[in-house]
């Protein structure tokens, strides 16, 4: 079979052509065959939610004339940095991002957009065009593709069963019955495939408890690697299609990086890996490249204010703090879950691991090599998606510039869990990431050339993200919180829906 015809996507299967092929005269085609009478646009908004405009199709002529002209929005409501007197935006549909609203009682379907100025011209500030820029000035300078992919955590709240109950903080990889959103989890990742979204598995994760009569477990849909202007659209349309799955079941989900005191919060780590042809760079002679390196160094020196991006409400600087999960030191390492950067297992070893556990294989030729990536740990899904790639790509790309770029990665390389006693004074060393929103906007408006140059972040975003961050006036927030439950509480209740 060919990809095109086990796809799960409806659009594909109608067209029998994969989503980068679709064309203007494919979508009329689909919509005049399944019968659509709505179309929505959408698109995500500083906040990093999506945002819909809805259309009735009363003809071929007025369909023709949305997907050809797009619309006109208000950018000053859309993103804080527009100024009102010079609001006005076009919104026009990517054909490519198609996909049939699984919720909407009345046949819909709905297509992603991308912003334009008055001119016709893309929208310097739009989050997902400075993404787009971002990758193409990566390939320029580097010669390299650029791809990434998201582990999006998040929390099913609900009515507590009282049957089999999960062990507190131990719901990782659990299966039913003491697991009790699987089927809910299945249900969500079909829907985010049906629109296009490249999945590569979901699980239980480790934060469960109850509280108040309720159950709250920690769930995680981890994506496959791939451009990541489209890692970034199918996040997107992940957060929208888990939302409403949850409301359709009556269950409350969150994304937010802090659920309550003591327990596991919600990070949205990236995994990254570099591509020339189609083959993956990150490994040479079964260890990791001088190219992943580089890229690991700019990630190292822009650590601080990638942060301004990744960890975008007050939130999230209560889960990046010591000795829990989420890492507070700039460093990196192989398999380590306590470092910033992580090299996880690419299966790099040279047995065959498939014929030892089915003897009567014959040998794989599979290419593992394609596997490896680097995680990023810090970021949380407060982060606008398009932003947190963008700053990402900027800052590997940034590794390739320094003239001391593998020095960088081997001063900040930890082989050890850095909380451990007896590496108190590695720990001491390593420089460690801000403990606010204020501090990232610090940091940020240090590095803020980096992120400029080559016309990737505009100066209007840039200005935009850190009067943002400033804005929560939180520099010794997390001091105070951390001594009041109910002021945490509050905190957590003010940002639950976040990102």
């Amino acid at each position: 079979m060919t990809t095109v015809e086990i796809n799960t996507t409806d659009i594909v299967s109608f067209l029998k052509k994969p989503r980068a092929a679709f064309t203007k005269a494919d979508i009329k085609r689909f919509v005049k065959a399944e019968g659509i009478r709505h179309v929505n646009f959408m698109y995500a908004g500083g906040d990093g939610r999506l945002k819909t405009l809805n259309f009735i199709i009363h003809s071929e002529e007025y369909l023709d004339e949305i997907l050809t002209c797009g619309e006109r929005v208000d950018g000053s409501s859309l993103f804080s940095y527009i100024e009102a007197s010079s609001s006005d935006l076009y919104v026009i549909p990517r054909y490519s991002t198609a996909f049939v609203d699984p919720f909407a009682e009345l046949p819909t379907l709905c297509l992603l957009c991308s912003f334009f100025n008055k001119d016709g011209e893309p929208l310097a500030s739009s989050p997902e065009y400075t993404l787009r820029k971002a990758c193409d000035v990566f390939t320029d300078e580097t010669g390299f593709e650029f791809q990434a992919m998201g582990e999006l955590e998040y929390y099913v709240i609900a009515p507590d069963p009282k049957t089999f109950p999960a062990k507190d903080q131990r719901g990782y990889h659990e299966s039913a019955p003491f697991a009790k959103f699987g089927e809910f989890r299945q249900k969500c990742m079909l829907a985010i495939a049906q629109a296009g979204g490249l999945i590569k598995y979901g699980h239980s994760e480790v934060g469960n408890f109850t509280q108040d009569g309720l159950v709250y477990e920690q769930n995680e849909v981890e994506f496959l690697p791939c451009p990541a202007v489209e890692a970034a659209n199918q996040l997107v349309v992940a957060k929208w299609m888990i939302r409403n799955m949850g409301a359709k079941y009556g269950y409350d989900i969150t994304f937010a990086p802090k659920i309550t005191v003591g327990k596991a919060g919600s990070g949205l780590h990236i995994h990254m890996r570099i591509m020339k042809n189609g083959r993956s760079q990150m490994l040479k002679n079964g260890a990791i490249s001088d190219t992943a390196k580089r890229a690991i160094a700019g990630m190292m020196r822009l650590a601080p204010s990638i942060t301004a991006f990744g960890n975008a409400n007050p939130t999230s600087y209560l889960r990046l703090v010591p000795h829990q999960e989420a890492p507070t030191n700039v460093c990196w390492g192989d398999r380590n879950r306590s470092v910033l950067v992580r090299v996880p297992l690419g299966w790099a070893g040279r047995t065959d691991m498939c014929r030892q556990a089915n003897p009567k294989e014959t040998a794989s030729t599979y290419d593992t090599r394609q596997k490896q990536t680097v995680e990023m740990r810090s970021p949380d899904a407060s982060a606008n998606v398009y932003l947190l790639m963008a700053a990402l790509c900027v800052a590997c790309r940034h590794g390739f510039s320094l003239k001391d770029g593998l020095k960088v990665a081997d001063a900040t390389y930890v082989n050890v869990n850095i909380h451990k006693k007896e590496n108190a004074k590695l720990l001491a060393s390593l420089a460690t990431l801000p403990d606010s929103c204020w501090a990232s906007a610090e940091t940020l408006a240090a590095q803020r050339a980096v992120y400029e140059s080559k016309g990737v972040f505009s100066p209007a975003m840039i200005d935009g993200v850190i009067a943002e961050l400033k804005a929560f006036d939180d520099r010794d927030l997390r001091a105070k919180v951390s001594k009041s439950q109910k002021a945490m509480a509050e905190l957590v209740k003010t940002f639950f829906h976040c990102g």
